[in-house]
């Protein structure tokens, strides 16, 4: 019996045709910087460091570097503070929206949200913590909480009515510290949830505690802050010799969590740090934050001047068709040329007599849009200037400037947002000035500029009162979508054919026995869109997270927020998608996000060498999805036994099908060799694919 065993299991895993190395299907994977260490806490063993409001442990003892975040297994993003409870054993972690977490030694993590639920009509931010015993106290803006760290819970609440900065414990009393009103003493023998058992002891004396620079008591080492930033630690000798370590130690991350653009490429991920529209000057250092999907990068400064001092605020990239090294970036001061991450040259009026920079007093050559077409010209868009379109024949070194009959000039222009349709007949743009919405269609091989605008108007004939317009993206069916702060709305690839200029607000049946809809996600301000494999639209909106609607708009399958899944913010700027991974990155105002989708971008054809299934074989304590993927869009797919019987049936989302390991009653299937058959959506030949699966 051993032995007939044995032979099975063997032929089973002989099924596997390629090793699974995709994220799990509805997996999150976060992206912070840890560039400023703010906080450091040594427990004896490992140090925990609180850096750019995230979290990382270092322990000297094996080197292991861990970090910390809302994917696992902390419960909130954006860390305030933390302070190490010796006699709890655990870290007490403060969040900005008052939430605490407490982790011990062993990453279980014990979650006090009490703070962070209390409704409250005064501000609750915790501004410091202080630790005594198993006990902590935490300086809020209405007054002194007292926290049982060892039992995880609220002990006492000393609502004082003003906002107290710190707070410290000194013999029976503890001392609460107001910059505004001085520092008052409660004598902890008494009710102190009586305001009247505080007396004012004396003024205000501000904190002066270097939190970078910790000794740790149990083992004498000094931790710090050196070497560009990262952590270190060191002895000290009786003469004040420092003998180091270690040379530095740092999470991989991108250089800050500014993401206001980002970019799949090649497998590669690119992030634009900068900021700029009708509500935000952001005035930020130059970034391109890069990830080749192990470690980050970034593009480096450009060494001469003028390009040196220009280098900020970078808004929008594009990658060469002939060379996906070879970048051109647009910032708020100029365009910059890239090469492998190199500075190769700054693009200003003394290079180009086109560009001109914004009046008024101020000095920005408004570079807010860069698109490559499929031959390697560059367009640019020069904002708020007559010369707005612009294009680069880089092969002659020659600028020619388009639609000149159209003045840009006005501050009531703020062009960004171009795309090349499927079939490079329209470059698109938009203007997203307060109340002077316009949508841009230029036939670039005829010279001619149509326009769609400032008026919204939707298919009924009604004006859709939009204020601002965010996009565009076309969808696999040829049709144009934009956000705007009430929604979204498209133009419908007929409505383009038929020179036709009002937009769809697409009607979502309430299916509760009437004929009444409601347009598509209406009021909700959508920033962001982008369309996956599988014609599905994805919306990223200005303070209610992100949305994912099914290809025919009527459902919506996903709604992520900060509450419900490990997005930094709800705030989405935008969305990218790569389409062979299925992986949706969002960037937000907090930093980026990545979230592993059920659809990539379909094959041109299934074959044997590109159709296989993950994870294969699928062992007995698996319990997830499984994957089948390289398959052409809306394919048909079939699963059957070696002798037949089919167990699964179903259409591919993008060049995606999953299968949950059940049959057609919802058993998981036995032991054996499974067979998926592949047709395409016109019933056109596939190919078969096997899929092991061990109980």
């Amino acid at each position: 019996m051993k032995k007939i065993k044995i032979i099975l299991l063997a032929t089973l895993l002989s099924a596997s045709i390629l090793p699974a190395t995709a994220a799990g299907i509805g997996t999150w994977t976060l992206f912070p910087t840890y560039a400023d260490i703010t906080e450091i806490e040594p427990t004896g063993k490992q140090t925990y460091v609180l850096a750019s409001g995230s979290l990382f442990s270092y322990n000297p003892a094996d080197g292991q570097l861990q970090v910390y975040d809302k994917v696992s297994p902390l419960s909130d993003n954006n860390i305030r503070h933390i302070a190490w409870s010796s006699q709890a054993k655990r870290l007490i972690i403060v969040y900005d929206d008052s939430n605490i977490d407490l982790l011990a030694a062993d990453g279980t993590v014990t979650n006090v949200p009490d703070i962070y639920q209390k409704a409250m009509t005064f501000d609750k931010g915790i501004n410091h913590i202080c630790v005594s015993g198993t006990s902590a106290y935490l300086s809020t803006d209405f007054g002194v909480v007292k926290l049982n760290v060892a039992g995880g819970s609220i002990a006492d609440t000393y609502q004082l009515g003003y906002k107290v900065d710190y707070s410290y414990v000194k013999g029976n009393n503890i001392y609460a510290a107001s910059q505004a009103y001085g520092t008052y003493r409660g004598d902890m023998s008494l009710n102190l949830l009586d305001k009247a058992n505080w007396v004012w002891d004396s003024g205000y004396t501000p904190l002066s505690v270097d939190r970078t620079n910790v000794k740790d008591e149990q083992t004498g080492y000094w931790w710090t802050v050196t070497d560009a930033g990262k952590l270190t630690y060191y002895t000290l000798s009786d003469t004040g010799e420092k003998t180091y370590q270690t040379e530095g130690v740092l999470p991989d991350g991108p250089s800050s969590n500014n993401f206001y653009r980002v970019y799949v490429n090649n497998g590669k991920v690119y992030g634009t740090g900068g900021a700029w529209n009708d509500l935000i000057d952001a005035g930020r250092p130059g970034e391109v934050h890069v990830f080749d999907g192990t470690s980050w990068s970034e593009f480096g400064k450009p060494a001469a001047d003028p390009a040196s001092r220009c280098w900020g605020d970078v808004l929008c990239l594009d990658f060469d068709p002939k060379d996906a090294d070879h970048v051109f970036v647009g910032s708020k001061n100029g365009l910059f040329e890239y090469k492998a991450n190199t500075f190769v040259k700054y693009y200003s009026k003394d290079d180009n007599p086109g560009f001109t920079s914004v009046g008024d007093g101020y000095a920005y050559t408004l570079i807010t849009g860069v698109r490559y077409d499929q031959t390697g010209n560059l367009f640019v868009l020069n904002s708020q200037t007559d010369n707005s379109l612009q294009m680069f024949d880089e092969s002659k070194n020659q600028w020619t400037i388009l639609a000149k009959g159209h003045n840009f000039s006005s501050h009531n222009f703020d062009v960004s947002g171009m795309m090349f349709d499927r079939n490079y007949k329209y470059l698109w743009f938009q203007n997203s000035k307060y109340n002077a919405n316009m949508l841009y269609a230029y036939d670039y091989a005829n010279d001619k500029l149509y326009t769609y605008g400032p008026s919204l108007v939707n298919q009924d004939g009604i004006t859709v009162s939009a204020s601002y317009i965010y996009g565009p993206v076309e969808d696999r069916e040829g049709n144009i979508w934009i956000g705007s702060d009430v929604g979204p709305v498209y133009l419908a690839a007929s409505t383009i054919e038929a020179g036709e200029s009002y937009f769809t607000q697409y009607k979502v049946p309430r299916n509760d026995g009437t004929n009444n809809a409601d347009y598509l996600l209406s009021n909700v301000s959508i920033m962001s869109i982008a369309v996956d494999g599988g014609n599905r639209k994805w919306f990223g909106s200005n303070g209610a997270g992100a949305f994912l609607v099914s290809a025919d708009n009527n459902t919506q399958l996903q709604h992520f927020t900060t509450t419900n899944s490990p997005l930094p913010s709800d705030i989405i700027n935008d969305i990218a998608i790569d389409g062979k991974t299925g992986t949706v990155y969002f960037a937000t105002d907090r930093g980026l996000a990545a979230y592993q989708s059920n659809a990539s971008e379909p094959a041109d054809n299934m074959t044997k060498d590109n159709v296989y299934a993950y994870p294969n074989p699928v062992k007995p304590d698996y319990t997830g999805m499984i994957t089948i993927t390289g398959l052409t869009y809306d394919a048909d797919v079939k699963i059957v036994t070696s002798n037949g019987v089919l167990v699964n049936q179903g259409r591919s989302t993008g060049g995606m099908y999953q299968w949950d390991g059940t049959d057609l009653k919802g058993r998981r299937v036995a032991s054996g060799v499974y067979m998926v058959e592949t047709a395409t959506s016109s019933g056109g030949s596939g190919t078969v694919c096997k899929i092991a699966v061990v109980n």
